[in-house]
């Protein structure tokens, strides 16, 4: 079946048209001159969206996990002491690479639904008068729960503490869609993926380097070759690579970062936060839960959404792509079969996301939940209609 719907999922997000076609060129040698009219434009993109002037900008073909990979093996060696909140699914995998790497993770657990426990980590850096902490892990936008954290609120409880660590942001669901400020909140690897906020298909890993994780890894201990983050700095700065790239995708990154500099990164940032305010409208009609125990942490990029006791989630994601062939997020880990997602992230309009939530209660209403038709999609209207 011919199929244009579009997708709900929190990544990878709908690719508009004119970056596919960024993408879609012929061979280009990456030996040659050409090659620097594709990869500049795109480093030179990318920082202004970290917001960095001071750090460097790396990318390497994979996902936003090879990210979190690059991060802790440029710059750490085996026992050493990282800081991480276990709030989600994604966390934990970054906390479950760690411990594979053999380094010594203290983890602060936290609720499902809840953001990285700031006054948890500000103690736990006091009390590490030595210093052993090496990193702090801070996972900015918790794709699984819907679960925005406060980067800047955990830089000040380092700097109060006077702790040297470096900080690691994985941003893979929130840059490009939320305001990221690398510099000002003093990050020094901040990593996102080519699948979200920046519109294109999974292939590419986007690093972002402050200068003092720079100055760490020659003394770094771990296992790198294929994401040595040293190595791919000096290829960069003459407009090369250490290995093949993906022309076509690094071209695509080029364009879609000129797009999201053109309509403004504000408007980006305001854009994200009404079309998930609707969604939260919709979701407050249909008389159900938000994933995200306070508002203060609701995501701009996707809506964790807690189905009633007795129901399943996964079903319901099931179904809604079975018969409308529309994809939603399901439950990922312990929230599995208790909540769905909807994505609204990227290419995404309010007539787009109206389109989901009447998806989303059409399918409700198919499998008994009590929702009642056309009580969310009339909520969000009122709301996309009145807001600017």
């Amino acid at each position: 079946m011919f199929n244009q719907n579009p997708v709900f999922i929190p990544g990878p997000t709908n690719i508009p048209e004119v970056i596919r076609n960024a993408y879609n060129i012929p061979t280009v040698d990456h030996r040659s001159g050409a090659f620097e009219g594709i990869i500049q434009p795109a480093l030179a993109g990318v920082k202004k969206i970290l917001k960095t002037e001071a750090g460097e900008v790396v990318i390497f073909p994979g996902s936003g996990t090879l990210g979190w990979e690059a991060a802790i093996s440029n710059t750490l060696s085996a026992g050493d002491k990282v800081l991480a909140a276990a709030q989600g699914m994604f966390s934990e995998k970054w906390i479950e690479m760690c411990n594979r790497h053999g380094l010594d993770v203290q983890v602060h657990e936290v609720a499902w639904g809840e953001a990285c426990p700031v006054d948890k980590y500000a103690e736990t850096l006091k009390a590490d008068t030595n210093h052993e902490i090496k990193a702090v892990l801070v996972t900015h936008n918790e794709t699984a729960t819907g679960v925005l954290s406060d980067v800047a609120a955990v830089r000040r409880a380092m700097d109060d503490a006077g702790h040297p660590a470096l900080l690691f942001v994985d941003g893979v669901s929130s840059i490009g869609s939320m305001d990221f400020r690398m510099d000002e909140w003093g990050v020094d690897i901040a990593i996102a993926g080519s699948q979200k906020g920046f519109m294109l298909p999974t292939g590419l890993a986007i690093v972002g380097v402050s200068q003092k994780a720079i100055a760490v890894m020659d003394d770094a201990d771990l296992p790198r070759f294929y994401y040595d983050i040293r190595e791919m700095l000096a290829a960069l700065k003459v407009s090369g690579y250490p290995y093949t790239p993906v022309v076509g995708l690094l071209n695509g990154l080029a364009k879609s970062t000129e797009i999201l500099l053109d309509e403004g990164l504000d408007n980006v940032f305001a854009r994200h936060h009404r079309i998930a305010e609707g969604v939260r409208t919709a979701v407050r009609a249909w008389g159900l839960e938000i994933c995200a125990v306070d508002e203060s942490t609701y995501s701009n990029s996707v809506t964790a959404i807690l189905v009633p006791e007795g129901f399943d989630a996964t079903a319901l994601v099931n179904h809604a792509s079975s018969k409308y062939h529309v994809s939603f997020g399901g439950g990922l880990g312990k929230v599995a079969g208790k909540v769905f997602r909807i994505g609204h992230l990227g290419s995404i309009t309010d007539v787009m996301v109206l389109s989901g939530i009447a998806t989303a209660e059409m399918a409700m209403v198919d499998l008994g939940l009590p929702i009642t038709l056309g009580s969310g999609v009339a909520a969000a209207q009122e709301y996309y209609r009145t807001t600017a």
